[in-house]
């Protein structure tokens, strides 16, 4: 899709699109989203910051004076959409993780989307699933009706949270009869910011234990159809676990991801081989001065790598790259799926171009490539700014899989 805006920033105006496109599930305006956009210079962290913590905050005290006048409805979509927009706020300063903004802006996105929570019918549930001596943040919606139903597990990727995984799915899952559980796994937000828990690329370890409280806690979900959803580097983490954790009726990666090595090597003037063992060295004087002179040049780089250090847990540029190294489903491992399993694909991808094909090539469970273009208007990251249609092919899919 072209920039309607940040011609000259395809990160900053693929984020932007990405606050639009929530505006199909309630989690912005396009009004409010392009007065606010306007207002932000291109690639100045500081400026994108203010311009969405001040549409958050009006949005929030408006949704607050809707509630204590007793407009209950407009108080749940005002919560909504603030949630969102603190949540955008937030999204480029994990450069510096002492920054005082972070836990200021992401604590209101997650307090606002409780405040919005609370006003559905029925609840949408905040759960404490138990993990490792702590536990992890996430939301049960329950699906209308009684009896055992299927249930959704999904989360989210590289940087986005479990809240963002209301527009993302949890509220199309709902709508068609669905359980759905959203989570914070490890590196996640809700997990990195309160436990300083960082990614890891055994997710089996974190799905296993999420489905053991989901099966014994919840007599509402039909043991027998869980399915799993990942979006965007979860892509790869949800199908890494249905490698491991046989009970998935069904995984969904959207969008399909097969090795992250790949990518943190494929701008290396060198060959893969060589640049996986500079990666990893202790000293690499010359490969840290070629991401430094990345960063200064592409603004999407610059930005991944200052936010994977983070959410990785590691210091440097150089560090951050080598930790995508291990994240991979090659050497057999996407071939030990078993369940249905479908992979989706956008046709301009800004980060993970060529990756869904790989994986659907290698998997030899029952399976289906679902392509998204750019002439729908479904060609982006995740389908961002097509999520009506893209929950609705992929969602369908699991009907006609799971045969509801």
């Amino acid at each position: 899709m072209k920039p309607m805006l940040f011609e000259d920033d395809p990160q900053f105006w693929y984020e932007t699109l990405r606050a639009l496109g929530h505006a199909a599930y309630g989690g912005s305006d396009f009004g409010e989203v392009i007065a606010t956009a306007e207002k932000i210079t291109a690639g100045d962290y500081d400026s994108w910051y203010e311009q969405w913590a001040a549409t958050a905050e009006r949005t929030e005290a408006e949704a607050k004076a809707a509630l204590e006048g007793g407009h209950e409805i407009s108080a749940r979509d005002g919560f909504l959409r603030a949630s969102n927009y603190f949540r955008s706020a937030e999204f480029f300063l994990h450069g510096n993780p002492d920054d005082p903004r972070i836990a200021s802006v992401y604590e209101r996105s997650v307090d606002s989307f409780h405040a919005a929570a609370r006003l559905f019918d029925p609840v949408i549930e905040p759960v404490e699933i138990p993990f490792e001596g702590t536990f992890l943040r996430g939301y049960f919606y329950r699906a209308p009706g009684k009896g055992p139903a299927p249930t959704i597990v999904m989360h989210n990727g590289f940087d986005g949270t479990a809240e963002e995984m209301h527009f993302f799915g949890g509220a199309g899952g709902v709508e068609r009869g669905y359980h759905v559980l959203t989570f914070d796994g490890p590196g996640q937000p809700g997990a990195r910011f309160n436990d300083g828990l960082p990614f890891r690329p055994n997710w089996e370890s974190v799905i296993t234990p999420v489905l053991d409280w989901l099966i014994d806690t919840r007599p509402e979900v039909d043991p027998e159809r869980i399915s799993l959803l990942g979006l965007s580097m979860g892509g790869l983490l949800a199908p890494r676990a249905a490698a491991f954790e046989h009970r998935l009726a069904a995984v969904m990666a959207v969008d399909g991801v097969y090795d992250l090595g790949g990518v943190s090597t494929l701008n290396m003037p060198m060959p893969r081989s060589e640049a996986e063992v500079l990666l990893r060295a202790e000293h690499a004087p010359e490969i840290d001065a070629s991401i430094e002179a990345l960063m200064k040049t592409n603004s999407t780089m610059r930005w991944a790598i200052t936010h994977g250090s983070y959410v990785m847990g590691v210091s440097t540029p150089r560090q951050f790259l080598a930790s995508y190294l291990d994240y991979t489903l090659a050497d057999g491992v996407a071939e030990k799926i078993t369940c249905p399993t479908l992979v989706c694909e956008a046709e301009d991808d800004l980060f993970f171009d060529g990756q869904p094909q790989q994986l659907y090539d290698h998997l030899t469970c029952p399976k289906t490539l679902m392509r998204f273009t750019v002439a729908e208007g479904a060609g982006s990251h995740c389908h961002t700014g097509a999520q009506r249609l893209a929950m609705g092919r992929i969602l369908d899919w699991l009907d006609d899989t799971l045969k509801i």
